[in-house]
């Protein structure tokens, strides 16, 4: 008598083995699961592009005036007016290329990111609902 592995407990001659569990059966699906749908991808894209330009126009100005300040302190202490040096004036813009990242960050979803999610969400709720049609058939055909 040899060993099958595959069996973890003892095994008689007049016995034959245990057959395999059969995968359950489904119905093959009429549409692209959500998952795999290629909106997803464009939704994420259209996410990160969004997120390089805020960061990158808030971060940026900001390591351009740090960079100013560290390797260029005569521009940074020459007068642009009467008592107002441009390190200053730098400085005090910050606060609006702030505010302007964050108005190209609710452009940018409203335009381009927001319509996506909402074409996404609508084949959500229509795929759900299609796979709650799907499975009171099924309960009512048993």
């Amino acid at each position: 008598m040899s060993h099958d592995p595959s069996h973890p407990g003892p095994t008689y001659p007049w016995q034959p083995p245990p057959r395999p569990p059969e995968p359950p059966r489904r119905r093959p699906a009429d549409h692209a699961p959500l998952g795999r749908h290629s909106d997803l991808r464009v939704l994420r894209g259209a996410y990160r592009r969004q997120r390089r330009v805020a960061t990158l126009t808030a971060l940026g100005y900001f390591v351009v005036f740090l960079v100013l300040s560290a390797f260029a302190p005569s521009l940074m202490t020459g007068k642009v007016a009467t008592g107002l040096p441009a390190g200053l004036l730098l400085a005090l813009l910050q606060l609006p290329v702030t505010c302007l990242a964050i108005v190209l960050y609710e452009r940018t979803a409203r335009r381009h990111v927001d319509p996506l999610a909402d074409r996404i969400r609508k084949l959500s709720e229509i795929d759900a609902k299609r796979d709650a049609r799907g499975n009171r058939t099924k309960e009512a055909g048993r």
